[in-house]
């Protein structure tokens, strides 16, 4: 494996949807899986990420936690890649920002339909809630976006293959409209 590429992937704020679709590359994750070693990821359940050569991050930055994963993620990763709306703009998550924190709060644990014992989780072991969900860009130094919501497994395909080939990725207009 010492000739691999490394990857790594996590997901902050988001959906996973981005990680799916990584899996939508179908039978092309064998050969893919012939080139790179993924050393953190929920494919292979590691949660620890050490030095690689790609970082793919998908969501947006909402809390503590999803501060310190992505600057520990930027720090060990030569090339970091933004994938997907979450990541890039906050995407879905990104509604909360419409709506003060403690508003968002009380609607959810304790004016809400359905809410029995009423009140607002402080438990030191929740990551504390940032006041809006931010853009990774907005924390740490990014090298690439990949755009969509998710990006199409083509996107994925054809961006990785660009950089495992020592090209810097070219997404053409039919990988990336959305119209």
């Amino acid at each position: 494996m010492a000739d691999k590429v490394k990857v790594a992937t996590v997901s902050l704020a988001g959906c996973f949807g981005c990680h799916m679709s990584l899996l939508d590359i179908d039978e092309r994750i064998v050969q893919l899986a012939g080139q790179v070693e993924f050393i953190r990821s929920p494919l292979t359940d590691i949660k620890r990420c050490t030095d690689c050569d790609i970082g793919l991050i998908e969501g947006g930055v909402c809390n503590s936690e999803n501060v310190h994963t992505l600057r520990e993620f930027r720090k060990h990763c030569r090339i970091l890649v933004a994938v997907g709306a979450c990541a890039i703009n906050g995407g879905l998550p990104n509604y909360r920002n419409y709506v003060p924190l403690e508003e968002c709060l009380g609607e959810s644990y304790l004016d809400g339909i359905g809410v029995e014992n009423p009140h607002i989780p402080n438990d030191p072991e929740l990551p504390l809630l940032l006041d809006k969900v931010y853009p990774v860009h907005e924390v740490v130094k990014i090298d690439y976006f990949l755009p969509g919501c998710p990006p199409a497994a083509d996107v994925f395909w054809k961006f990785l293959t660009d950089l495992l080939e020592g090209r810097d990725p070219a997404l053409p207009y039919e990988l990336i409209h959305y119209d």
